[in-house]
């Protein structure tokens, strides 16, 4: 029931904010956010470069709108395990670089399944585009699963997770980011994987503060953005400097 009241709320504020809601409060203005964190300190508007990512649950994507409404970046869901892949894949990759939008594929990690098979099912179904960002390795705890509840040893997981990255940067020439959560890159030491380039997730807090001593390149600090051309709640992100320091990380990352 309270999942359901959660929906019905995260909805009805949707709605609301299409017809022009307000500003919120430590958000850059030209985005929204129906569930907003009390932003202090060192907030997302701290930040000038901000994206979004994406998959099938935003449903059908105006990518002209969302280019037109100052996203810079669009991370898009590609597959999950070794036998899943997401249904809007191909039309969100080919309608963001239609409009304009430097975006790159990401993959979800099943943690029962080896991630031999696993960079093999990615690889088979992610075309190696010139141009296109890094691709993206997402491995957090699913609590929500109904096949796969394992927590790994925390040697072996970052052992399974530099094969991913070997494999898939192998394949692409571009090594791939790491998104993880603040439990996920505790419980595993994850700060251990050295020369890693991390996408962090934290809607409670900056991740100077939630992830410490942890260098980082992007920081997804919302999953209820209200973005120009998507009808859903947007996974907000910001790029960790500055516009220059932007073009600079593109120019280099899409090589």
């Amino acid at each position: 029931m309270r999942r359901i009241g959660r929906y019905v709320a995260i909805t009805l504020a949707l709605a609301l904010a299409g017809c022009g809601g307000g500003r919120v409060e430590g958000i850059p203005n030209r985005f929204s956010d129906v569930d907003p964190y009390d932003w202090s300190g060192i907030t997302p508007a701290h930040h000038p470069v901000h994206g979004i990512d994406v998959s099938r649950y935003q449903g059908d994507i105006n990518w002209g709108r969302v280019a037109g409404s100052g996203v810079s970046f669009a991370f898009i869901k590609a597959t999950e395990g070794g036998d899943h892949t997401d249904p809007s894949f191909t039309e969100n990759w080919h309608g963001a670089a239609r409009a304009g939008i430097p975006r790159g594929a990401y993959h979800f990690y099943y943690l029962c399944r080896p991630a031999s098979e696993q960079a093999a099912w990615f690889i088979s179904h992610v075309p190696a585009t010139p141009g296109a960002l890094p691709p993206v390795l997402d491995i957090e705890w699913n609590h929500q699963s109904r096949t796969c509840r394992a927590r790994p040893d925390p040697a072996e997981l970052r052992a399974e997770i530099l094969t991913f990255q070997r494999m898939v940067g192998a394949r692409y020439g571009k090594r791939p980011l790491i998104y993880t959560t603040v439990d996920f890159w505790k419980d595993n030491e994850l700060w251990k994987l050295r020369g890693e380039e991390f996408w962090l997730r934290s809607v409670a807090g900056h991740p100077r503060l939630k992830f410490p001593g942890q260098s980082w390149t992007f920081w997804q600090y919302t999953g209820t953005g209200v973005v120009p051309g998507i009808s859903g709640a947007a996974d907000l992100n910001a790029f960790a400097g500055s516009e220059a320091q932007w073009a600079q990380w593109l120019m280099r990352r899409r090589l």
